[in-house]
């Protein structure tokens, strides 16, 4: 996008017809002292377009990006392959100027994308039903909590101690701002924890993840009957969405919510976001769930079409009958995870998850024989915990240099935590080849010497 600046004449418009004398008065409101004086310090007035570029691709170049070299990353944003024709699809015109379904009816092709979305979503997390999307994975539990409550009439969460920290933080600022209480544990690298010890009677909801956010694996189905024998609903979290191509999905160990992050078929690492947040639920709390859903039918000519079937958001109905305010879905982030699991099908998802387990498989193996590393895990998925003899963070920051992305270091999510200071999650997937695996072996046993 150009930067195209205004006149003066264009300024002097614009303030006339707002009425403002200057563009001080615009600012009036904020007080004096907090107004900067004069010109940013070492901000040059005007530079030329190509002299801008030039700077501003320098400082872009300091970054490392994570198809730039051998990358582990991983805790909760995964780097997969997306076939271009993923792109080609999703960039169509008719997808790009389709904003939101506001008006339902001339929405078809929208609406039946949504409702392919949310057939693939029920079908993976092996639920009754899922909604046309959410925001993210770290929103959606926190709309899962809230519905948790709604549903029980309790308000306090049990959170496991391995449920990803973002998922935690934002689930806790809700718990903040809406008056429910939280009892999250602490945290367990090695995947062991006693949460049905913590269910009582006036427990809403337990909310856990699977893996965990240490790479763990579980099978929840005791803690379903847990919650179930106490009136509670279970909340299972799913951060890495192409391990249910492999592991038991939530559903078939009797969660009642599932929540998952959708980024990890179909969108890029994208800086952060947007992502695609995945909700699933059993039939019978649809009417509590957030956002939205949408239905198939027949017109009155028995044509096929689909419907907004229920859409108990603010921008529908009440606000005090609402059940999130949820303004809109993540459609684009949506449709390219639906074509990509389209042109993947079911084998083709079971095959990508194959390959991922088997490369962190290989990867394990080569690290643990790294003098004074530890793989953690028992089991994992494509992401473990490796301990260190030394701070993580440090190891990571000395091989960032070379460059090389060794993980994520526990205590960045963590801080301040010194159990967590020697450990690093470490991701394989699809695209980490042998020679990244040595490569990381190799500068670990250098920097851990």
């Amino acid at each position: 996008m150009r930067y195209l600046p205004l006149t003066d004449d264009d300024r002097r418009a614009m303030l006339a017809k707002i009425g403002a004398g200057s563009v001080d008065d615009l600012f009036r409101d904020v007080p004096e002292a907090a107004r900067l004086q004069g010109a940013v310090h070492d901000l040059p007035l005007h530079q030329s377009e190509y002299a801008v570029e030039r700077h501003v691709g320098a400082l872009a170049a300091r970054n490392v990006a994570a198809g730039s070299c051998p990358s582990f990353l991983g805790a909760g944003a995964y780097r997969h392959h997306v076939p271009a024709s993923v792109d080609h699809i999703l960039l169509r015109g008719e997808f790009l100027t389709s904003y939101t379904p506001y008006q339902p009816e001339v929405s078809q092709g929208t609406l039946q994308y949504l409702f392919e979305f949310q057939t693939q979503v029920a079908m993976l997390t092996a639920m009754d039903v899922a909604n046309a999307s959410m925001y993210d994975g770290p929103t959606a539990c926190a709309e899962a909590v809230m519905m948790a409550n709604r549903v029980t009439r309790r308000s306090k969460a049990v959170i496991s101690g391995n449920l990803h920290p973002h998922y935690r933080e934002v689930t806790e600022m809700m718990a903040r701002t809406t008056g429910f209480s939280l009892q999250a544990l602490p945290p367990a690298p090695r995947g062991v924890e006693d949460i049905a010890a913590q269910i009582d009677d006036k427990t809403s909801c337990v909310v856990v993840q699977n893996p965990d956010f240490f790479g763990n694996l579980h099978d929840y189905t005791a803690l379903a009957g847990a919650c179930a024998a106490k009136g509670a609903l279970l909340i299972v979290a799913v951060t890495e969405i192409v391990s249910l191509g492999l592991v038991k999905p939530p559903g078939a160990m009797g969660a009642d919510i599932v929540v998952a992050e959708g980024q990890g078929i179909g969108n890029g690492l994208n800086f952060g976001g947007p992502y695609v947040g995945l909700f699933a639920c059993k039939e019978k709390y649809i009417r509590q769930m957030p956002g939205r859903v949408c239905g198939e039918t027949v017109d009155a000519e028995g044509k096929r079409g689909f419907v907004l079937t229920l859409s108990t958001r603010e921008q529908h109905i009440r606000r005090e009958k609402a059940t999130s305010n949820i303004c809109t879905n993540s459609g684009l982030c949506a449709l390219a995870f639906t074509i990509h699991l389209s042109l993947m099908g079911e084998a083709g998802l079971t095959k990508l998850a194959d390959l991922n387990h088997a490369h962190a498989c290989l990867l394990a193996e080569r690290l643990d024989k790294v003098p004074g590393c530890k793989v953690l895990n028992d089991s994992f998925f494509n992401e473990f915990t490796v301990q260190l003899p030394r701070p993580a963070a440090a190891a990571v920051d000395a091989l960032a240099k070379r460059p090389l992305l060794a993980g994520v270091p526990a205590s960045r999510l963590y801080p301040g935590n010194k159990d967590m200071e020697n450990l690093l999650l470490v991701t394989a997937t699809e695209l980490t080849s042998e020679a990244d695996m040595d490569a990381l072996a190799a500068a670990l046993r250098e920097v851990c010497a």
